[in-house]
């Protein structure tokens, strides 16, 4: 063992969740070595969460100025690509660019490599560096961490791989807008991508394999979604599959499993995550190699000296359950006190508008765990915020109510604002507060909140 460098602390992948946990534990006094073989950072900040709320921001005030002609008068728009392409350039990301993150941490006390890490044993890492230098080998005293993210997957579509389509790190790129695009899949980077780029005057087509958009959410939010879409000019074909894609004189020509033949100058997949689990060296501390996660305990732990956080673990793929999990790694690393993971209570939001946001179970979730219900519902536009809004206030409020411990177990929000007003129930899930409690508080008027009164008093 005496090739390797000692060190306390390895983290792979230096996502959200890795470079918190990586400046955390180096600001605690260890030794760490921080390895990422792309941008310190990760997905979010460069191709994920920020850009495309940039570019969703940007999308929202085109379609709220078109609203202005029904509220304020005669209001003229015409969208330009160019301002949205220089804020996610420059603003958001540097030009793609992970320099002052790699000095953030580098000034914290972390050495900070761009490489591919291996397992090589217990508590060892062995690194090849993307600059073309020699291997090192790590053996970590405390530890090592895992958090090596996900990459976007690609569906085994006859044709499609020899051909320029784009995924979410190629849209949050471009600098001109197609005249049409195909997106493949409607989770949430679909539906927000597709409502983004119609906005700015692309012909859009959505091809989900699934019967409904946003699978993961409540069916009453789909549906409101996909009415939305089709008022906005977005097509959307629910229950198909592509069978074949081909590109030729820069147009794609694709064929679904209907028989239905579709042209377009781009094509979008965004059909799912992979895993970056391949050539990681599970097989060298006893996990296997071809599984899609790693399983941890609550402390996070995956094995003798090894942790894994972030979208790996198979609890959520979003920042902020990365940014949780690595909080609680952190813990357990240093020895301290502190609540054990919990995923009861996991909010997730879809930014498109209206906004989608739900927290722990749905109905059928709920009634799978074989708990005794009440849900209650009501029409966001129904409430007086949504009278006096107007155009745009489309939206709902449903909640799930253990009726046996009389607490809501889950809820959703859709509407102006829904990712904010789910916090609100976020806590009321997480804390277990009873829905009595919840009955008997004062609501703010007029807001889009106070619809939270009007769904518990729906109760049924």
């Amino acid at each position: 063992m005496s090739d390797a460098q000692q060190v306390d602390v390895v983290v792979v992948g230096l996502g959200p969740g890795g470079e918190a946990l990586a400046n955390a534990l180096t600001g605690a006094g260890l030794a760490v070595v921080a390895v990422d073989k792309h941008l310190v950072g990760g997905e979010c900040p460069y191709y994920g969460c920020v850009p495309t709320k940039m570019m969703v921001r940007a999308s929202d005030a085109l379609a709220e100025a078109g609203r202005a002609a029904e509220l304020a008068g005669d209001v003229t728009v015409r969208s330009s690509w160019a301002p949205v392409a220089e804020r996610v350039s420059v603003q958001a990301t540097d030009h793609w660019d992970d320099r002052v993150a790699v000095e953030r941490l580098q000034k914290a006390g972390a050495t900070v490599l761009h490489g591919v890490a291996r397992l090589a044993g217990v508590r060892r890492v062995t690194v090849t560096p993307t600059d073309g230098s020699d291997p090192v080998t790590y053996e970590a005293t405390r530890g090592v961490v895992l958090n090596p993210g996900t990459r976007p997957a690609t569906p085994p579509v006859e044709g499609l791989a020899g051909t320029p389509y784009w995924t979410n790190r190629d849209a949050v790129q471009v600098t001109e807008v197609p005249g049409s695009l195909v997106v493949v899949g409607g989770g949430p980077i679909g539906c927000e991508l597709a409502q983004v780029f119609a906005r700015f005057g692309v012909q859009v087509t959505i091809v989900q394999h699934g019967d409904r958009l946003l699978a993961v959410n409540e069916p009453e939010a789909s549906a409101l979604l996909a009415e939305v879409f089709a008022e906005e000019g977005i097509r959307v074909l629910l229950g198909v599959e592509l069978t074949r894609t081909s590109y030729a004189s820069g147009r794609f020509r694709l064929t679904t499993s209907t028989g239905e033949e579709l042209e377009a100058d781009q094509v979008l997949v965004a059909a799912g995550r992979t895993p970056n689990l391949d050539d990681l060296g599970l097989e060298t501390v006893g996990l296997d190699p071809a599984a899609r996660t790693i399983e941890v305990d609550d402390r996070m732990r995956a094995g003798e000296g090894l942790w894994a956080i972030g979208d790996v673990t198979g609890k959520g793929a979003f920042t902020h359950v990365a940014m949780y999990q690595n909080a609680i790694a952190r813990r357990d690393i240093l020895g301290e006190e502190g609540p054990p993971a919990a995923y009861h209570a996991l909010p997730h939001v879809t930014f498109t508008d209206p906004e989608v946001a739900a927290v722990g179970l749905s109905e059928a979730q709920a009634r799978e765990a074989g708990l005794t219900l009440r849900v209650g519902r009501t029409r966001l536009e129904e409430s007086t915020r949504g009278f006096t809004h107007g155009p745009g206030a489309r939206g709902l409020v449903k909640v799930v109510e253990d009726a046996d411990r009389g607490v809501l177990v889950g809820a959703t929000v859709v509407g102006p604002g829904g990712g904010e007003i789910i916090g609100f129930l976020a806590v009321a899930v997480h804390a277990a507060v009873p829905v009595d409690t919840l009955r008997s508080m004062i609501y703010a008027y007029p807001t889009f909140h106070r619809a939270i009164e009007a769904a518990l008093a729906d109760l049924s």
